[in-house]
C-alpha cells in the first residue's frame, strides 16, 4: 500500500480497506476497519494538529472527516473512500486518548449503545 504525501506535511493518504462481512456493533465495526486502516486515524491526528497550530480553539470531528474525504479524493484519483459517519464518536475518543491534552478542543457526547 503506498501512500501520498498531501499538502498538509505529514498528511499521508492510503488506499482504504473494507471489511468484509459486517460485524453487528457498531463498536466491532470500527474496530475492524481501524485495524485495516489504521492510517484513518493517523491521518485524522495531522489533521488536527495542523488546525490546533494554525490558532483553532475548538474542532469539529465531522469537519475532519469532510477534511480528510476530500484529500482522499484528490489523492486517490477519485477512489471511492466509505468512512462511516457513525465512526467519528469513536475517532474522537482515540484522538483524545492518544493526545490529552486536545480534549478541551474536541467535544464529546456520550455514546448511545449500539
Amino acid at each position: 500500500m503506498e501512500g501520498v504525501q498531501g499538502e498538509i506535511p505529514g498528511l499521508v493518504i492510503h488506499t482504504v480497506r473494507q471489511p468484509e462481512g459486517q460485524p453487528s456493533s457498531i463498536q466491532a465495526q470500527f474496530e475492524t476497519f481501524h485495524q485495516l486502516n489504521p492510517w484513518v486515524l493517523r491521518a485524522l491526528e495531522t489533521l488536527t494538529a495542523d488546525y490546533l497550530k494554525r490558532g483553532a480553539r475548538r474542532i469539529g470531528i465531522g469537519m475532519l472527516f469532510e477534511v480528510l474525504r476530500w484529500h482522499y479524493v484528490t489523492a486517490t484519483e477519485g477512489d471511492d473512500f466509505r468512512l462511516n459517519n457513525n465512526f467519528r464518536s469513536r475517532y474522537v475518543r482515540l484522538l483524545i486518548e492518544r493526545n490529552p491534552e486536545w480534549e478541551r478542543a474536541f467535544e464529546v457526547r456520550s455514546l448511545r449503545t449500539d
